[in-house]
């Protein structure tokens, strides 16, 4: 949008919206000899008109009585003069200005203006103060109040200042404070004088006697605080500003102050104690900083204390803060607004200075998280809109225009270019674009797309990529810029050449010493290019030497004569021409004469000496040495090393190495180093062994030759640049120790160098703006001097969080679980140090029917700096998601930009829970749960089955397109078949993966069995437990509890319809200490019995009661009560032991099943079936007990039962003697989940 903005100014008269440039500040005091200016400066075209208000009215200056006004042209700035000293005061108030033309109005901050008169000090009449040597005292100042902060000093009648130590002390109100008195402190002429920078005036206090009477025993006190007073005080501090704490005391001997922090240390590199210790300042206060504060005052008596309860607040600061932009028509503009602060703020739209809440209804904006979005803006929506945020502590304001342009498409890149390439090569054909709206761009190759073709590749600035060329794909492309103004076209040509080949490359050789060897080289070249054929040894290039007949080179053939031991290497041909480059290398190996019987690596050198000595003033040395036996591998070179016993014994560094067939030369040595050395030599097999050392000599001292290398600069912290190098090695000091000149200055700068000489290899340079670049230079310097000029390095202060927020362009929608996100590059200068990325964090909100609240997983991904898209796979579909792109630079990462996009539907996972049940000896009954996945909407189930036996053959599929379809009925099954079921559950996406089950009818699985059966107990519930008979088919049954030891034959609980495949049930609700028998019913028939006894100490029983006399003087009265005492029991006992009653008359003292404690559980693979059981019972485990129908009842349980049954398998009638009428609650109640029967939350 940069590129179109220009091209508006330069096509056309510009108009813009305006812009303030210039106001007033939040808080201006005007003093009595003050002139009232405010100031606003604004620009834009058409001419801006300007209009102020005042506390929230409007305000005309000129209309104004009694001063003269003073307005400045085409601005909104004036000057009010007054006749009066004091005409000040009718104008304080709150001032805001107004810029608008036909684009829209722009407003500024809130402009407090407050006036100030004369300071005065009330009269008064100061008494003596009069006090014994040895006691406290306190001398007040009380200033008059100020609007600016006041420099209070205390004086004597000679204007000199009062002497302040730990004894005495001026605290922060401005009192003087001693925490005991001297009778060298007796003085008349205490004055207190106050300073008004604003008025530029400075007043004084009537002075103050203080009367000090001596005395002959000073009496030791411990400390006593005498500010603050109490033992506690909460503070509320600003993030960002200074933090001062206060602790004065006093006390014979002096007290000392120290300050504590029990939650951690105190940072020490922002706390200053001041004052004798008494004020701790705590500069750029952060949330960190939050909790207490201890001040601790002692002496030899004792102590006294004062805790500071510290609470972090902040005004509100930007995170994301609204910038202007250009739109297009048809675009969608947003603007974020996005503020932190302490309490958290609160956030208000304007546009065109006019709260949104004072618009009309129907306009097209929306107010989202923070952000104001207009859609399909059209150039009727250029408006300025104002963001303001507050709380108690402050207010920001940020004006942002939405500017709808309409803009022509044009193409930057130039026509009818000519673009080259070989095969096999990418090719990239430019066609850079804009407009407003943003035009299309299309891509053809005469007239046909070529974007079905998966090698070319569109970018989105319309550059056009091709891989993999073919000689096929010459021809001529066209691009099409088009938007709602017009279009316009250039015409790429792309010429494909042949790819350069080496038809036949140089072969690796092993050849004698002193002969030759002859390398050739063959390549293809397109015919239409300039061919090339070079040679390069060890990665340099050959030419032939002149009058050496060393090398020889003529058409494609490299011949090298007098072979030596250094002609070994890398031989390589390259073809190239003005497009591309190949390369085939050989190696070259030289040989001695052969006929040893030994190969190896060489001999020792056996004899080192040194001369030249009187060279070691310049640093230098003559070595030499007898030649080692080359054991039939010619020796290759000779590496002299030296050892230092001073700095380093015992570690051998080289010094460099020489040719084979050299046995001496003239080193080149370091300053200040004691030097021992040794040869070896080497050949093809390696080193051998080294000569004996040398003596010890030592060079003189000398100035470093070096300076350090790999200098850096980088904050840690954000007002921090910590300058690092790499120290130089010892050998390279030139004397026993070096240091290190740093010098630094801000790059661009002509001003002096900062400079510093360190010891260790780092320096921190504090109090710096934050991401600034500086001028680095490192010298080493020692005693004999400095090293050479150092090259600069650019380093940068610290980093702090990036501010810049990634605009999302879009995100494309690629298939249900894959979506590509772009975002525009950000601002760099947002970014607050290096941008070294973007952090894409994206979770899943739920599927489009309803939002998950469970805990949300959130995925990242990480962005290269240099990219702006990203493809997120392995997304749920038909899910909503919640996606966040933050830039990061070192420091951490910046603001988000959010948006949320849902995947479109897929087809479901598979059903849950599907099992068969019997019915009869040809039908079975499949009972299913919903996907956990849906994936979309449910559209209905697939259903198919087959026999196991038949490979296959005569599988039946049928659609059940009901979605809410729990069950299905089969009928004319084989009785001797088992089946292979398959049931998938679709959308409209299509039938997702199946759940497979295989089973057969009743025939097919037998009688009933409940394999191992067991049943445990505890204090009031039991376990019965079971193994399923594997191949048995599903079948429901009943399970009854009936307590023994009763009276009338024991008292039954109401019995539970449990499917044979859950495993287990739980009965609760079971009396401590009771013998139960069990029975289990399929089908009116009685299948099982067994017995379990539950812990606990059981019901507890009253005994008798008796009536024992106490003695006659009790009387007839006692007895009396005594005995309708006694009746009471009785009834209650009868009344508790119940005997049989009706499940109506329990169920009426029975909080309903659905209020009580979810300890039973409905089985999950029928939740959806769920009916209310006995009130008195717990909910039946699969939820299928319906209520009582009829009045029969079972008998009571003794040798005989007579259970009737309804037609689905339930109990009909109740247990008890007495018939009741039909028990309430319908079908309307549900089991809750259990640890056995796990409910199934669908989405």
């Amino acid at each position: 949008m940069v590129v179109a903005l220009r091209y508006l100014k330069g096509a056309w008269a510009p108009t813009f919206p305006p812009v303030i440039t210039e106001q007033s500040p939040r808080r201006l005091v005007v003093f009595p000899t003050d002139d009232i200016s405010l100031k606003c400066e604004a620009s834009g075209k058409p001419e801006v008109q300007f209009r102020w208000t005042r506390d929230g009215v409007h305000f005309k200056p000129k209309e104004e009585l009694g001063v003269t006004v003073y307005q400045s042209l085409h601005s909104g700035s004036f000057t009010i003069t007054g006749n009066n000293s004091n005409f000040a005061q009718r104008f304080q108030g709150i001032y805001r200005c107004f810029a608008s033309n036909k684009l829209g109005t722009a407003m500024s901050h809130e402009i407090r203006l407050m006036a100030e008169g004369a300071p005065k000090w009330p009269k008064e009449t100061v008494k003596p103060v009069e006090v014994e040597e040895g006691e406290s005292v306190v001398l007040p100042c009380n200033p008059p109040p100020s609007a600016e902060p006041l420099r209070i000093y205390w004086m004597n009648s000679k204007i000199l200042h009062i002497k302040q130590d730990e004894r005495v002390t001026m605290g922060q109100n401005g009192n003087l404070y001693f925490a005991n008195v001297l009778t060298s402190d007796n003085h008349s002429d205490y004055i207190c004088h106050a300073h008004f920078p604003g008025t530029r005036t400075i007043i004084q206090k009537e002075p103050i006697d203080l009367r000090v009477k001596a005395t002959n025993s000073m009496i030791d006190r411990k400390p006593r605080l005498l500010f603050p007073t109490n033992s506690s005080s909460h503070l509320v501090a600003l993030q960002g500003q200074p933090l001062v704490l206060e602790c004065i005391a006093e006390g014979f001997p002096t007290p000392t102050i120290k300050w504590l922090r029990p939650s951690g240390p105190m940072p020490a590199d922002r706390v200053t104690y001041q004052n004798h210790n008494k004020t701790l300042q705590l500069l750029k206060v952060g949330e960190e900083d939050d909790g207490e504060y201890r001040c601790l005052a002692e002496n030899s008596l004792g102590s006294a204390r004062h805790a500071y309860y510290v609470t972090v607040e902040a005004a509100p600061y930007w995170l994301h803060k609204p910038q202007s932009h250009l739109y297009g028509p048809g675009e969608t503009a947003r603007l974020d607004c996005q503020v932190q602060g302490r309490p958290q703020p609160e956030v208000t739209w304007r546009i065109n200075g006019i709260p949104v809440e004072e618009l009309a209804k129907d306009q097209k904006y929306r107010i989202q998280r923070g952000a104001l979005i207009l859609s399909n803006v059209q150039p009727s929506d250029t408006m300025v809109t104002q963001c303001e945020a507050r709380n108690r502590h402050g207010l920001l304001l940020a004006n942002a225009y939405i500017y709808v342009v309409q803009l022509p498409a044009k193409i930057l890149t130039a026509d009818n270019q000519t673009y080259m390439a070989v095969q096999g090569s990418t090719a990239y054909l430019l066609c850079k674009a804009f407009g407003a709206p943003v035009p299309s761009v299309q891509l053809d190759e005469d007239g046909t797309t070529v974007l079905q073709d998966e090698r070319f590749f569109p970018y989105a600035n319309g550059t056009l990529g091709i891989r993999d060329l073919q000689a096929n794909d010459t021809g001529r492309y066209f691009c099409l810029a088009a938007n709602d103004q017009n279009n316009v076209t250039i015409v790429a040509n792309l010429k494909v050449k042949d790819a350069t080949q080496i038809t036949q490359g140089p072969r690796s050789a092993i050849e004698k010493k002193g002969s030759r060897v002859t390398f050739t080289c063959q390549a293809s070249f397109d015919p239409s290019l300039q061919p090339s054929i070079t040679w390069r040894g060890d990665g340099r290039d050959l030419q032939e030497l002149g009058d050496s007949d060393k090398y020889f080179i003529e058409d494609g053939r490299l011949v090298i004569h007098s072979l030596d031991y250094s002609d070994q290497g890398n031989y390589s041909c390259v073809a190239s021409t003005e497009l591309d480059v190949v390369e085939s290398r050989a190696q070259l190996l030289v040989v001695g004469k052969p006929g040893l019987t030994y190969l190896g690596s060489p001999g020792p050198v056996p004899r080192l000496v040194l001369s030249d000595l009187h060279l070691l003033t310049q640093s230098q040395v003559r070595v030499s040495w007898s030649p080692a036996e080359d054991h039939n591998a010619p020796i290759e070179k000779y590496d002299i090393e030296f050892e230092d016993k001073e700095m380093a014994p015992e570690k051998w560094y080289s010094l460099g190495k020489v040719p084979g067939n050299q046995t001496s030369t003239t080193l080149k040595l370091s300053p200040y180093v004691h030097y021992t050395f040794r040869v070896t030599a080497i050949n093809k097999y390696g080193p051998g062994e080294p000569s004996p050392v040398s003596e010890t000599v030592v060079t003189p001292e000398a100035a470093p030759e070096k300076n350090p290398m790999d200098v850096k600069g980088e904050g840690n912290e954000t007002t921090n640049m910590v300058i690092t190098w790499k120290p130089l090695r010892w050998m390279d000091w030139n004397a026993p120790q070096v240091q290190y000149r740093v010098q630094w200055r801000p790059q661009g700068t002509r001003g002096p160098w900062q400079e510093q000489i360190v010891s260790d290899p780092f320096l921190v340079v504090s109090n710096t703006s934050t991401f600034v670049p500086y001028e680095i230079k490192v010298q080493a310097v020692n005693s004999q001097g400095k090293g050479p000029e150092p090259q600069v390095t650019i380093g940068y202060s610290g980093e702090d969080y990036p501010q810049a927020i990634p605009e999302l362009e879009g995100i494309e929608i690629l298939n249900s679980s894959a979506v590509l996100v772009k975002w525009r590059p950000v601002d760099l200068a947002q970014v607050k140090g290096h941008l070294r990325g973007y952090n894409v964090t994206y979770w899943r909100e739920g599927s489009q029917r309803k939002h998950s609240k469970r805990h949300i997983h959130k995925d990242h991904v990480v962005v290269p700096a240099n990219t702006t898209s990203v493809i997120l796979s392995g997304l749920r579909p038909y899910s909503s998601y919640h996606l966040e792109v933050q830039a990061f630079n070192g420091r951490g990462s910046g603001p988000a930009s959010e948006f949320t996009f849902s995947t479109p539907e897929g087809v479901p996972g598979h059903p849950e829970a599907l099992h068969l049940e019997c019915q009869s000896n040809t039908s079975l009954l499949l009972r299913w749960q919903p996907p956990l996945s849906h994936n979309g909407v449910l559209t209905g189930y697939v259903l198919s089955y087959h026999p196991l036996d038949e490979g296959g053959k005569g599988q039946l599929s049928f659609n059940l397109r009901d979605p809410e379809l729990r069950t299905h009925n089969l009928t004319d099954l084989s009785p001797h078949l088992r089946y292979r079921f398959q049931l998938q559950a679709t959308t409209k996406e299509g039938p997702g993966e199946a759940i497979v089950r295989e089973g057969g009818t009743m025939a097919l699985s037998g009688i009933s069995d409940f394999g191992n059966i067991s049943a445990t107990a505890g204090e009031n519930y039991s376990v019965v437990s079971w193994v399923p008979k594997e191949g048995q088919c599903n079948f429901r049954f009943h399970i009854l509890f009936k307590a023994l030891g009763e009276e009338k034959g024991g008292a039954s609980l109401s019995p539970q319809y449990v499917s044979y495949n859950q495993s287990s049930y739980t009965q609760w609700d079971l009396q401590p200490d009771t013998d139960y028998e069990i029975h289990l019913f399929k089908e009116r028939m009685f299948r099982h019995q067994m017995a379990v006894k539950t812990n606990g100490t059981g019901r507890v029983r009253l005994p008798p009661a008796g009536f024992a006399t106490e003695g006659w003087f009790i009387g007839f009265v006692s007895a009396i009560i005594l005995l309708l005492l006694v009746l009471l029991i009785l009834c209650f006992i009868k009344r508790s032991k119940g005997g049989k009653y009706s499940v109506k008359d329990k169920e009426d003292t029975q909080v309903d099943s659905e209020a009580r404690p979810m300890k039973d559980e409905t089985f999950g693979e029928y939740s959806d079936n769920e009916e209310k059981a006995f009130g008195s019972s717990q909910p039946s485990l699969n939820g299928d007990i319906k209520p009582l129908g009829s009045d029969d009842s079972l008998a009571d349980y003794g040798g005989s039962v007579d259970v009737q049954f309804n037609e689905d398998g339930s109990f009909i009638g109740q247990y008890s003697g007495k018939k009741e009428k039909e028990a309430a609650g319908g079908n309307d109640s549900s089991g809750a989940t259990s640890p056995i029967n796990p409910a199934v939350a669908l989405e």
